[in-house]
């Protein structure tokens, strides 16, 4: 694992968001350099949703059925349903769309997840931080898992929330516990 220290985010990367009546959607999109395969193993095993994702669940995502799903820093945890497991291509479970789709060497990863409208910029910030960490973990180069109040207190994580605050016109909200660690 490489020192955290050294690790800084990029700037804020193609992203948007949909209003379909009361429901808003975050989609950001990722080019990653590594297979649809390797991608999709790192997006559905427990193992590897261990290393990056900011949720933990008790089964794999690959397969259509339930699982229990626990957002990392929750006590909480709440049956998800996977309603679609095309492998190597689309994931569906609750409020959650992952589409992966074959480049020249590599995968264009889509995430679509529906998002309380507050969290929009928050949330676009944390799984940015996310998608970063999970190309260092399928390189080999593991940073260990940056989410939930953790990655809001993460270098960076501010500039990131206030980036996608403007890129979709939106306020950024400033939340107690957001706070860079000293």
């Amino acid at each position: 694992m490489i020192d955290r220290e050294q690790y800084t985010p990029g700037p804020a990367g193609p992203a948007e968001i949909r209003k379909n009546g009361e429901k808003w959607t975050l989609i950001l999109v990722r080019e990653l350099r590594h297979s649809p395969e390797k991608v999709w193993k790192a997006l559905t095993e427990p193992a590897h949703l261990r290393e990056w994702a900011p949720f933990d669940v008790d089964g794999s995502l690959g397969k259509v059925g339930t699982v229990k799903f626990t957002w990392v820093g929750s006590p909480v945890s709440q049956n998800t349903k996977v309603t679609r497991a095309d492998a190597p291509n689309v994931l569906e479970y609750d409020d959650t769309r992952w589409e992966l789709e074959p480049l020249e060497g590599g995968t264009r990863l889509t995430l679509w997840h529906n998002i309380d409208r507050r969290f929009i910029s928050m949330g676009a910030a944390g799984w940015h931080i996310s998608f970063d960490v999970l190309e260092r973990h399928l390189s080999g180069a593991p940073l260990g898992r940056i989410v939930g109040p953790d990655a809001m207190k993460f270098s960076g994580w501010q500039r990131l929330n206030a980036e996608y605050a403007k890129q979709f016109g939106i306020e950024k909200p400033n939340w107690p516990g957001a706070e860079r660690k000293p």
